[in-house]
């Protein structure tokens, strides 16, 4: 058992849905699980029509109908005949949507959210699994969230690993494809959706790949591989054959994009190889993570991270910072959502960057001047350089303000302005 993913870039259009047909083709159409993300920028438009819904009704059809028109001309393309059942079932999703839109009574932001966002990912895969049958590829539609059992923390949802390994075992029959989605999953209270974090379609593939003892994961993007530091910040990147599994894990926890940062532990406990290959040209190597060689070429790596906060506390009295301090920040930090990037202190001052993923900068501020002396800095970028060399260090901070420096025996972290 093999399992795929495809990420939106790789069926942002018709042109990609085919494309998706000729890797299955050429990499052989073995039963294996195929993991299928909202195409293209639709997750990104989705989140667009949540955000009409709480603050800008009178835009909130014409952002639906954005995503609907969407569809609809990939659905054109891949489908002329417009008498083709799968119009009826794109139709019966959007008609789902709109009914939520219409009738929900909850306020809760990432519950919305979740509920609403995961119409990318049940469109994206029906529209596929409809073409792949009309390409003569035998494939079993699965809804993902009869597998996946979430508590019910929305836009981060934990998963309950025995239920999950369970309900995948009994519903992926391993005698043809399976296509399911990417990122969802469901709480079992009320067998709402939730959602496993952005880019967690990645996450996804592992957990199938765990559950049904997989011989390995391979995710397919538009790049060749994992590379030493995203190109669109950077020049002159290498690509990285293998990666050690607790080298991806510290990459990944870092924030480097091309793996989530959940997806290796589940893979690395059963020893299942990782590959990160280009579904442009599905032959190449690409990169394989797993057990073996820290790096291959072993060259430094570059993470960045954009709009950042770093918030810098010291005592109202000069005290020092003691225990007692520090567990009063983590539980606010906790209670406001805020995920922690960065921590350095001293014996009078802390300091913390964070992603203010969930907008409660302001709220968090309030509560820590209370006790705390308070000053933060917005816009902030986040470098992080494992197995650097100090003239890549210079070169990095040139015309830059360093506003707060960290170093390990492998790893440097800057906060700094542009």
């Amino acid at each position: 058992m093999r399992i795929f993913k495809f990420g939106g870039a790789s069926v942002k259009d018709a042109e990609g849905v085919r494309n998706l047909v000729k890797v299955l083709r050429e990499t052989g159409e073995s039963p294996m699980v195929v993991v299928v993300s909202a195409m293209g920028k639709m997750t990104n438009a989705m989140e667009e029509v949540v955000r009409n819904y709480f603050n800008n009704r009178k835009e909130m059809d014409a952002s639906v109908s954005f995503v609907y028109d969407y569809h609809q001309n990939i659905l054109s393309d891949l489908f002329p005949n417009t008498s083709h059942h799968v119009y009826k079932l794109v139709q019966e999703r959007f008609d789902q949507l709109k009914s939520f839109l219409k009738s929900n009574k909850s306020e809760n932001h990432a519950f919305v959210y979740d509920q609403v966002v995961s119409y990318g990912e049940l469109i994206s895969t029906t529209i596929v699994s409809q073409y792949l049958s009309e390409e003569n590829i035998d494939n079993e539609w699965l809804d993902v969230r009869k597998c996946i059992a979430t508590n019910d923390f929305y836009r981060s949802a934990k998963v309950d690993w025995e239920t999950t390994a369970g309900r995948i075992s009994d519903m992926v029959s391993g005698k043809t494809i399976t296509l399911t989605q990417g990122f969802l999953g469901a709480e079992q209270t009320h067998n709402f959706t939730t959602t496993l974090g952005r880019e967690g379609s990645d996450y996804t593939a592992a957990i199938f790949a765990y559950c049904l003892n997989a011989e390995s994961v391979t995710i397919w993007k538009d790049v060749p591989g994992v590379l030493n530091a995203d190109p669109r910040y950077f020049e002159n990147t290498t690509l990285l054959e293998h990666i050690s599994y607790r080298e991806a894990i510290e990459l990944a926890f870092y924030g480097a994009s091309v793996i989530h940062p959940k997806t290796l532990q589940p893979l690395q406990r059963k020893e299942i190889p990782l590959f990160v290959k280009s579904f442009v040209n599905p032959k190449d190597h690409g990169t394989c993570v797993g057990k073996g060689v820290t790096l291959s070429p072993m060259v430094s790596c570059f993470i960045l991270k954009k709009d950042q906060v770093l918030i810098s506390l010291s005592s109202l009295d000069f005290s020092f910072m003691m225990e007692e301090n520090f567990s009063e920040v983590f539980q606010l930090l906790h209670r406001h959502k805020m995920k922690v990037e960065m921590i350095q202190n001293s014996a009078i001052s802390f300091s913390v960057c964070v992603d203010n993923k969930y907008n409660n900068l302001d709220a968090l501020i309030n509560k820590l001047k209370s006790n705390f002396k308070v000053e933060y800095f917005k816009g902030v970028t986040l470098y992080t350089i494992r197995h650097s060399q100090p003239d890549e260090i210079k070169q990095l901070v040139q015309h830059k303000k360093v506003l707060l420096k960290q170093e390990s025996s492998e790893t440097v972290q800057l906060a700094v302005q542009e």
